[in-house]
């Protein structure tokens, strides 16, 4: 339908580019409606306004929360421009039609995540008339065009311009579909903001509403015959903002790895650095420098670290940077890069370098992670912190040293991020030997060590740690034989007795946690 806009409701709370497309508006033509703020804003920038007010013969009441919600609003937005009956009805109530909408909504997030402000504070940011007004011209988008967008002023107008005043059913058809993206958004937070405030820590709400906009498109998915987008969660604060200095585009797998490194490496503290691959660290370490912690880190398994993803829990400089340009590296993720290391990674002109907001390493990631299976959604508690290591048992005669000790940490640290069955050996600064993924547990154990001895690295006198409960007592024997000399695990198997038998028998330290941390 080929509709003329002559007539607009204005009421926005973000005011950029307000002032030159009221001006645009009224240059061609179109008359202004609008109420409160946004009113005052246009008469300003010296173009006449008709007060809604003056056409609902209301005033605006209850702090502003009772303005728009009017008939001679409503009913000049809802009248379906094509049914002759709704244009009589409009005209024997003294109707006026209105062909344009722009409308976007109170701060609703900023308020929700503003400390400062009280649980009332924040309800009163919940907008009542706008998301009514853009719902109710979404809804009639054959004969009214609706904008939320302040980036789609110049569109509008341009497009007025080609059709003398009038938009396009697709335009319109678009700007529709934006508008209810948008109010849905805006639920999406309130409905977020009540789980915060009703549902018990530790429980899953009866329902999820969530909201994702798309960052970017991908040049393919996990193979190349796939489509894939990475999209953001509205509101989102962790693995979010992320900063790409250099190198080619992140790939699906990329951003995978990514994000499995960011999280070893922020487990491990200060300095830790992880190399990953195919989402299972090849190593790990924590030592007094970031150099240090990535030649460590490297050193367990240089072989699989090839085309890697690397994270550190800390600055790159240039000693560390000149090791990265070494050997091949897909990316290295930190919290930020000195000018000389930049300089120097240059070289690697498809080297990917991506700064993760320092903020980040350091917060609490409390709430809740999803894995989609078809048309299902499993959730859980996010799996964060280590209380266990503040009360772990000793569960044999002989406990660990200091040095153990140190060890014991590091690799518990570590096996939460190996797939399962996971066993990886550990001294105090980091890896020695990582098994991962096997149906067997004595299986990851028996390449734990291979992959150690391979590199020529030294296992006597390491410790090591295993997600789950060792089923039987054969998978410590392996380790023992290799030389370990402490085992951390969670227990809970119905053999723990007999295993722990056997690591008093082999004289070595068993520590049980009681608590598991398995990456299926």
């Amino acid at each position: 339908m080929r509709l003329k806009i002559r007539r607009a409701l204005i009421s926005v709370t973000d005011k950029d580019g307000l002032d030159s497309f009221a001006q645009a508006l009224a240059e061609r033509g179109v008359s202004i409606i609008a109420s409160g703020g946004t009113a005052k804003r246009i008469e300003e920038a010296g173009v006449k306004v008709e007060r809604i007010s003056d056409i609902t013969g209301f005033p605006e009441v209850m702090d502003g929360r009772v303005k728009t919600l009017h008939p001679k609003i409503h009913g000049g937005i809802l009248a379906d421009r094509s049914k002759q009956e709704h244009l009589d009805k409009a005209e024997e109530l003294g109707i006026e039609m209105i062909d344009l909408i722009v409308v976007n909504l109170y701060r609703f997030r900023e308020a929700a995540s503003d400390t400062s402000l009280s649980e009332r504070d924040v309800i009163e940011q919940i907008d009542i008339g706008g998301p009514t007004l853009i719902r109710s011209a979404a809804k009639n988008y054959h004969s009214v065009a609706v904008v939320v967008d302040p980036a789609d002023y110049g569109t509008v107008i341009e497009e007025m311009d080609r059709g003398d005043g009038v938009l396009v059913e697709d335009t319109k058809r678009r700007l529709a579909s934006k508008a209810f993206h948008h109010t849905g958004f805006y639920d999406a937070a309130i409905s977020s903001y009540f789980d915060t405030l009703l549902t018990p820590i530790g429980e899953i709400p009866d329902e999820i509403i969530g909201a994702a906009r798309k960052v970017r498109s991908l040049r393919y998915g996990e193979n190349p015959h796939l489509n894939a987008a990475l999209f953001e969660h509205d509101g989102a604060r962790i693995f979010a903002g992320l900063e790409q200095l250099q190198g080619k585009e992140l790939s699906f797998n990329n951003i995978q790895d990514m994000y499995a490194a960011f999280l070893l490496a922020k487990d491990l503290g200060k300095n830790g650095c992880a190399v990953i691959k195919h989402t299972n660290p090849c190593g790990a370490a924590v030592c007094g420098t970031v150099a240090e912690s990535y030649r460590r880190a490297r050193k367990t398994d240089p072989m699989s670290a090839f085309g890697s993803v690397v994270a550190i829990n800390g600055t790159v400089e240039s000693e560390t940077a000149a090791m990265c340009t070494e050997t091949f590296i897909e990316v290295v993720v930190a919290r930020g890069f000195g000018t000389d290391a930049i300089d120097l990674l240059k070289k690697k002109k498809n080297l990917r370098l991506v700064v993760i907001p320092p903020e980040q390493w350091d917060m609490e990631m409390k709430g809740w992670v999803g894995r989609q299976l078809g048309d299902l959604l499993l959730m859980q508690e996010r799996d964060e912190g280590f209380p266990e290591l503040d009360d772990w048992k000793v569960a044999t005669s002989r406990a660990p040293t200091k040095g153990e000790e140190a060890a014991l940490r590091v690799a518990w640290k570590t096996v939460k991020h190996i797939r399962s069955n996971a066993i990886v050996i550990c001294d105090r600064d980091g890896t020695v030997g990582v098994g991962a993924g096997q149906m067997s547990r004595v299986d990851s154990c028996r390449i734990a060590v291979d992959k150690a001895r391979r590199e020529g690295l030294e296992i006597e006198g390491c410790s090591a740690a295993s997600d789950a409960f060792f089923p039987f007592p054969d998978g410590i024997e392996v380790l023992v034989e290799s030389g370990v000399k402490a085992i951390i695990q969670p227990g809970g198997s119905i053999r723990d007795d007999e295993v722990i038998k056997a690591a008093e028998e082999l004289g070595i330290t068993m520590i049980m946690t009681g608590r598991r941390h398995f990456r299926h």
